[in-house]
Order: structure tokens, then C-alpha cells, then sequence
């Protein structure tokens, strides 16, 4: 199936690759409905060196072919760890669909405009210190758009008020660094950490977590988490240096519900359906990007992808795009590849 599968999307040439002059690594999706057909991605560089770039891309659905301007392109501190644009949900639109958020040495708020980029903020969330220790990860509440969610290295999570530039809280969410944040409800988070475990917080009750998975081998980092936006009792995790994908629901705490093992080596991304409570795409060091239907009772002998997708180096991200969700980006070595499902 697996063969014949990748065959399939070769043949349709449902695939689209946009060249960078450096690696790739953190990617996002504009959120705000475009009523062209055009898709706006925003692509990061991976230098291990100070001088990084942060490039706005377009995607012409009709001529197949991206466009690049050099005034949406723009410095970035490090190499952004994440991207994310404003959710851009109903209550929100307008200016504020314009907003791209980026994190690594600090959070950082840039507004795109017609042919510019300014940088709003640098939100630093250190209370002792002008420099802020790195942050891993964040998450941007669709619910509440005033709401980011960062993790740090330093073991805390804050939740940030980015209307108003001020930290509503910070918390200690671990006991070591923590990797990966998603916000669940307006005032719900989850996030995972090199302590192997998956917390669950909520704003209302700051003083507890609940821890819902421990990783098997204790102490086993936990880098990635992704919750179901379509349904929220469900969410994934992915282990350090391993091919599974582990889905876990949330009313039945320490056992997975399922564990997708097909990769042949580790698993790097995954990104839950925008439009399906029951697809889920990961990615990893195997090349391969498999897309799963996850069924109500998993057979004997596992689950197997309904897709797979073969790029043509280790493929280190992915991003599925909630405004045309037939689109899935992956990003390997200074590729960012679309892939029409």
C-alpha cells in the first residue's frame, strides 16, 4: 500500500517545491482567508549563528508557481524555533490578521504590510534579567487572540497578554526544559518536556497540572505536542530519538490510545487535520510524510497510514494549512515542499 501510495502522489505531481537559499526549519500558514487563491507562508532559516531570516512566500494555487518579495523578507535574531500568524477566528479580524509571531531568543510580534515588515514588540519574560532564556515553542489561543503561550527552557511556561504586552502568568511546568506548548480551551494548556511527561493547566487553578502520560523509559524527553482542535479529549506526543507517534485521550490518563509506529526512524512533526477529528500527518528522519485515519478500535497488528509521501531528505517539519486544508507544507534541508491531499 505504502508504495503505491507514494507512486500515486508522484504521478498527480501534487507536490510544489519553493528553494531556499539557506535550511529550513520553523514554518506557518497565514490564517486569515485569502480570497484569492493564493496560499501566504512564512519560512524561517536554520543558521547556528546569530544573523537568521524570516521570509513571507506566496503560492499560486492557478499558475502552481511561488512568488518571493524581497521587502517581506526580513532579520531575525537565531533561528526561530516556531511562526505562527494571527488565528485570525471571528471575533478578531481585520488589522490584526496581519500579525506574525515568531520565538527564540525572545517572543517577537511583526505586523506585514503591503511592502514592509515592522517588528511591534520583543516580549521578554524574564523577570530578573534583560535577556530572556530561550524559548522552545509557543502557541497562539485561538479562542482568546490576546493569549500566547510560550515554553522556555528554564522550565516555565508564561501566558502572555500580547494586546496589552504583559505577562498574565508564569508558571513552573516542569521539572526540567520544556519543549512544546497547545493551548486546548480559552483558558487550557497543555505542554511536554525533557522530564518525559505531558501536564495539562488551567489558568482558573494555576497551583496544580495533571500529568495525563509519562514516556515508558523514564526521563525520556518528550518534543512535540499537538492538540485536536476538532476534538478535544484527544491529543499527540512524539519521543525523543523514536518512530512512534503517541495518541493519547485525555479521559483516560498514562495509556495511549494508540501508537503509530510505521516510521523507520524518528519521527520530527506532526500536525493534527484542521478539518478532521480523526487524521493526523507526522513527519520524520525516514523522509516520509504519512498522513493516518485513526480508527475507533485499533487492529491486531497496528495501524497503517492511508498515505505516504517520500521527500528527498530527512524532513525536520510540517504545517497543515487550516484555511485550504488540502494543503500539508514540509520543510527538509532548504526545501519547503506543498503537498496537495
Amino acid at each position: 500500500m505504502e508504495n503505491s501510495t507514494q507512486e500515486s502522489f508522484r504521478r498527480s505531481e501534487s507536490f510544489f517545491t519553493y528553494d531556499s537559499p539557506y535550511p529550513l526549519y520553523a514554518m506557518a500558514f497565514s490564517s486569515s482567508p485569502d480570497r484569492t487563491t493564493h496560499h501566504r507562508i512564512a519560512v524561517g532559516s536554520f543558521i547556528e549563528e546569530y544573523n537568521n531570516k524570516v521570509d513571507i512566500i506566496s503560492f499560486d494555487d492557478e499558475t502552481l508557481t511561488f512568488k518571493t518579495d524581497p521587502n517581506l523578507s526580513f532579520e531575525h535574531p537565531y533561528p526561530p524555533t516556531k511562526l505562527m500568524f494571527h488565528p485570525n477566528t471571528r471575533n478578531s479580524l481585520g488589522k490584526s490578521s496581519n500579525l506574525l509571531a515568531s520565538s527564540g531568543d525572545y517572543l517577537r510580534l511583526w505586523e506585514i504590510r503591503e511592502n514592509s515588515i515592522d517588528s511591534i514588540s520583543v516580549l521578554n519574560n524574564s523577570k530578573t534579567s534583560e535577556f530572556c532564556a530561550p524559548l522552545t515553542s509557543f502557541d497562539w489561543n485561538e479562542v482568546q487572540p490576546q493569549r500566547i503561550g510560550t515554553s522556555s527552557i528554564d522550565t516555565t511556561c508564561t501566558i502572555w497578554d500580547v494586546e496589552r504586552g504583559v505577562v498574565e502568568t508564569q508558571l513552573i511546568a516542569h521539572d526540567k526544559e520544556v519543549y512544546d506548548i497547545a493551548w486546548g480551551e480559552a483558558g487550557v494548556f497543555a505542554s511536554v518536556s525533557a522530564d518525559g511527561s505531558v501536564r495539562i493547566f488551567d489558568l482558573r487553578d494555576k497551583e496544580h497540572s495533571t500529568i495525563i502520560y509519562e514516556s515508558p523509559q523514564p526521563d525520556t524527553p518528550l518534543l512535540r505536542l499537538a492538540w485536536n482542535k476538532q476534538d478535544l479529549r484527544y491529543m499527540a506526543t512524539i519521543l525523543m530519538d523514536s518512530n512512534k507517534v503517541v495518541i493519547l485521550d485525555i479521559r483516560s490518563p498514562t495509556m495511549p490510545v494508540a501508537e503509530l509506529d510505521r516510521h523507520r526512524a524518528s519521527v520530527n512533526a506532526i500536525a493534527w487535520a484542521p478539518q478532521s477529528c480523526r487524521h493526523i500527518c507526522s513527519a520524520g528522519d525516514d523522509t516520509q510524510a504519512l498522513i493516518w485515519d485513526l480508527p475507533t478500535v485499533a487492529g491486531p497488528n497496528g495501524i497503517d497510514p492511508i498515505l505516504a509521501y517520500s521527500a528527498g531528505s530527512e524532513i525536520n517539519q510540517l504545517q497543515w494549512s487550516a484555511v485550504q486544508p488540502d494543503w500539508i507544507a514540509i520543510a527538509f534541508a532548504t526545501k519547503m515542499q506543498l503537498l496537495k491531499v
